[in-house]
């Protein structure tokens, strides 16, 4: 089959096709939760990567369940051997939300839970119910963490189901205002553990 190309020199028949190279996301690692205090992600350990093979590192989150009521799922970063977690983060924190009962809606922005310059582990959801029906799903982007010149931003969306049955639509988005590369990521529920649910890393060329 030729594909036709049209240009100031006329009509040029293509038959061969060169190579594509497609940005697959590339499975690295899955992490299960079970009753666990944190799940974390470090570079070089138990076949984790996170280093310059991918500019791009996706986390998808399958049904995170907290141990306690009425919790944020959280993450951090850190650098080196740096076990810290407390790398300086700038944020926002957006949210939609609905109530089963259809009793209130609304959408907006919320300062509570952005960060400023701050060194604390930046929520991703709202307060998650330890009901069977009340879990988290959803992704968090983070982008070329290896870097030694820029800030290494993020993007989060993630849909939890509330303690008082409210559907939440997240979207969180900042950036690790660092140009030290970081070599791992660390997830916790803001009190007590996660029960249940994966989390699984992904690399984007």
């Amino acid at each position: 089959m030729s594909i036709v190309k049209l240009n100031n020199n006329g009509i040029k028949n293509v038959t061969t096709l060169g190579s594509v190279t497609l940005g697959n996301m590339t499975f690295i690692k899955k992490l299960t939760a079970s009753s666990s205090g944190t799940l974390s992600f470090l570079n070089g350990s138990s076949d984790v990567v996170l280093d310059s093979t991918y500019k791009e590192y996706v986390f998808t989150f399958k049904d995170i369940h907290p141990g306690t009521d009425q919790t944020f799922l959280s993450f951090q970063a850190d650098t080196g051997t740096n076990t810290n977690y407390n790398q300086t983060i700038t944020s926002t924190f957006v949210q939609a939300y609905h109530a089963e009962d259809d009793s209130a809606a609304a959408l907006g922005y919320n300062a509570s839970y952005d960060q400023a310059q701050g060194t604390g582990f930046q929520y991703i959801t709202d307060r998650t119910g330890t009901d069977n029906d009340q879990t988290v799903a959803g992704t968090l982007h983070l982008f070329n963490p290896s870097s030694s010149t820029f800030v290494k931003h993020f993007i989060a969306s993630t849909s939890c189901n509330e303690q008082s049955n409210y559907a939440i639509n997240l979207k969180v988005a900042g950036y690790f205002n660092t140009t030290t590369a970081l070599t791992r990521v660390q997830f916790k529920m803001n009190s007590g553990n996660i029960d249940a649910g994966d989390i699984c890393l992904y690399g984007i060329l």
